[in-house]
């Protein structure tokens, strides 16, 4: 994937002549009327020189670049119209109210689409004809339809510009079948018409595929650097206490504009609502909100009436607003491409840029359940996309370094700009000697013929076969289970670390099949030191726990409090004869040591206790907690008690009424259309809140008598936490997890409730 890295290259340096016709002061004089500038941005001048030249030419520039003027000043100079493909009607909307603030014409620019009415249609046809119109911005559907056609035909056209270019490659993170006709519908319009492809994010693939789609292998090509120095990227592990931890972050930064993306509308409704309950003025953005609410919302945002927005990914398309300080993904995104566009969304104007996303592998196998039934190929895009994506919050290399070449552009932290603006950077992991171990991975890769993605030479290494590696008889070869002595994890860490040092590539064309590169069989020859970082961990176990001193700018939980709250939690549960898991568990203990409650009302908003627990057990806490703020004249952080929505508590009714009439858990799942281990979460978390859940007659039906005991008894005298992976480890295979999350729901409403 990695090119040769320029500023900008041409195909054909030498055909970039001047135009003519017009002097460098003669644009510095378009640029000066237009648009009010004294000086071009980055790549601008030479793209516009190119545009004037009536070259093809192809634009690689990064949100904020200033893509638009590359087109947008060639238009205002040029005889006749220019014709503008944009994927989004919002988009051509905002674009076309900011020329016409630039112009005394009103008809300078127009949008043609299939929301104007016959009277506006002939409107926008009468500017063009008679010249007025220097900008038309059109859908591609709407250039299919055959009167525009014949329309274009008969006036003059400057050149057309398709913006958001890599929605023409399958290849991209936005493909748009309806992208891949453009090539001839121009030529329907016109002879030798100049194309100018614009985008913000293409990798050395999807690029490739723009040239040839649209016929301009010969075209221009600029390519600015993809790094966004001012940027700070981070990554959180996502855990069930992810809207108090957003809200915390978002209250560290009152006052500052930020975006919060999230995959589903749903999510986006409760998240705002999240926020507006803990006083921050924040609005959701999604599809399903009529179009007036949807622009009322935008422009509350652009005006600063409120701070944030809570959106899908269809928010910020085209939306210019510089200073946007934190840009937040309470889900990843779908891809590299996705995140990259919209992070860039953050410190427009050179400012501070904070760049927050939240992981769970959870969240990639749901969006690996949403490809399913789509064509294969389809299935198989997405697949090697999403693993861009764990890769990247799995690493624990620079992640600026990981995104730019993932964009085929070189790196270096020493010398390049923003090298220490990343987590992993700031707070980087120990790291291992690995030569021994590289030679191990890039000799599979060679002898098994560069036949495997990275999950099956990961397997090889440690010796576990599948109908694959079967089918090419790896398994008698005497490298397979040559890598046992590191677990899977460390051998994918390792492999994806030498994909960035240039050892191995991916090849995109057969879906990712990991091959060993020039340089890699140079290094096989002659071994030499190589430095590792393992990956960070996302494991299930962080579901339970809340984030109290990330980096980053997180809040620290009060060190001397914690101590203290567990020594008196030790002490209540010797008195009643309990495990101290059982009274509070630490997570729990953490977030009363962060946010201070000073009566039972705020100890129940405190993380996994609820009004049961609290009333249960939570005056002598209350109690201890008190004299330690008043001794320490410890400066309450009261904007830091979480508040509740009560989202939920409908769904909780549901649960609690309907098991207390003992209906099959099953049941009750399919009636909300929940999975079961997501109605097994719910349960776990009313019970974590101090409510009992009798449960016994579906335990009966699942373990008999002696089973429960033996779970009970663990649970009771052995466990020294909750952690089911520890009981998993324990019972060795002799319970399902899902035996063990059962029962152990059970166990906290007799025993903690």
């Amino acid at each position: 994937m990695l090119v040769c890295y320029y500023n900008f290259y041409f195909k054909e340096a030498t055909n970039l002549i001047l135009h003519i016709s017009l002097t460098e002061i003669d644009i510095y004089a378009a640029l000066k009327k237009y648009f009010g500038f004294t000086k071009f941005k980055g790549l601008q001048e030479v793209v516009v020189k190119s545009v004037l030249d009536k070259k093809d030419a192809f634009v690689i520039m990064p949100t904020g670049g200033g893509k638009s003027l590359c087109y947008q000043l060639p238009a205002f100079i040029e005889e006749g119209t220019a014709i503008v493909v944009s994927p989004l009607i919002a988009l051509m909307k905002n674009q076309v109210d900011a020329l016409r603030a630039l112009s005394s014409e009103t008809g300078i620019a127009h949008v043609l689409n299939s929301s104007l009415n016959k009277t506006e249609v002939k409107q926008v046809k009468s500017d063009i004809t008679s010249g007025i119109t220097k900008l038309l911005y059109v859908a591609p559907e709407s250039l299919t339809k055959n009167e525009n056609v014949e329309f274009l035909q008969s006036v003059k056209i400057s050149f057309v510009a398709i913006d958001e270019a890599h929605c023409i490659s399958e290849w991209g993170h936005d493909f748009r079948p309806e992208y891949r006709n453009l090539k001839k519908i121009i030529e329907r319009i016109g002879d030798n018409i100049p194309i100018i492809g614009l985008t913000a994010t293409a990798t050395p693939k999807v690029q490739e595929d723009i040239l040839k789609n649209l016929g301009i292998q010969d075209a221009n090509t600029f390519k600015a650097s993809f790094n966004r120095p001012n940027l700070y990227y981070e990554v959180r592990p996502k855990t069930k206490n992810v809207d108090g931890d957003i809200i915390r972050f978002v209250k560290q930064h009152e006052g500052k504009s930020g975006i919060i993306y999230c995959l589903s509308r749903k999510r986006v409704e409760e998240l705002s609502q999240a926020l507006q309950v803990n006083g921050i003025k924040a609005v959701p953005y999604h599809a399903g909100l009529d179009s007036k609410t949807r622009v009322r919302h935008q422009d509350m945002f652009l005006m600063e009436d409120i701070d944030v927005v809570v959106a899908t990914i269809a928010f910020g398309m085209g939306i210019d607003k510089p200073d946007v300080r934190f840009v937040i993904h309470n889900d990843i995104p779908k891809s590299i491409e996705s995140y990259y566009q919209e992070t860039g969304r953050a410190g427009r104007d050179g400012g501070e840029g904070i760049c927050l996303a939240y992981y769970s592998y959870k969240d990639i196998e749901k969006l690996e359940k949403f490809m399913s039934g789509k064509p294969v190929a389809e299935q198989e895009i997405g697949h090697a996309l999403l693993q861009e994506v764990v890769a990247f919050a799995e690493t624990s290399m620079s992640r600026r370094k990981f995104i730019l070449h993932y964009f085929g552009e070189e790196y270096d932290n020493e010398t390049g700009e923003g090298g220490d603006l990343d987590d992993n950077m700031r707070f980087p992991k120990n790291k291992n000697e690995a030569q021994n171990e590289a030679v191990k991975v890039l000799h599979v890769v060679k002898e098994t013929n560069e036949r495997y993605k990275s999950k099956e030479v990961v397997n090889v290494l440690i010796g576990h076969s599948n109908a694959l590696i079967k089918s090419h008889r790896t398994e008698d070869k005497d490298f397979f289970g040559s890598g046992t002595e590191h677990v899977a994890p460390y051998w994918m860490a390792l492999l994806r670390q030498l994909l960035v040092a240039g050892f191995l590539r991916k090849d995109i064309e057969t879906y990712g099949l990991i091959k060993i590169t020039p340089q890699g069989l140079g290094y096989l020859e002659k071994p030499i030191s190589f430095m590792m970082t393992e990956d960070h961990s996302f494991k299930e176990a962080n579901d339970n726990t809340i984030i109290t001193n990330q980096k980053g700018g997180g809040f620290a939980a009060d060190d001397n409090l914690f101590r203290i709250l567990k020594v008196e939690r030790k002490k209540v549960a010797d008195q009643l004869n309990l495990p101290p898991f059982v009274i509070f568990q630490d997570p729990s203990l953490e977030d009363m040591a962060l946010k201070y409650p000073l009566t039972l009302l705020e100890m129940a908003n405190i993380h996994g206790v609820g009004e049961g627990k609290a009333n249960k057990y939570g005056a002598s806490f209350v109690k201890l907690i008190q004299d330690h703020v008043e001794e320490n004249d410890v400066m309450r952080p009261d904007d830091f008690i979480v508040k509740s929505t009560g989202a939920n508590s409908a769904l909780k009714l549901y649960v609690i009424t309907n098991v207390d009439k003992k209906l099959p858990l099953a049941d009750i799942a399919d009636a909300k259309k929940m999975e079961m281990n997501d109605l097994i979460k719910e349960m776990e978390a009313i019970v974590n809140s101090g409510t009992k859940l009798n449960i016994n007659y579906w335990i009966d039906e699942i373990l008999d008598e002696d089973q429960q005991g033996e779970i009970h008894e663990y649970f009771l005298e052995d466990a020294e936490t909750p952690d089911i992976d520890a009981a998993m480890e324990e019972f060795d295979g002799d319970y399902e997890e899902e035996e063990l999350r059962l029962y152990r729901i059970k166990f906290f409403s007799d025993v903690a409730n």
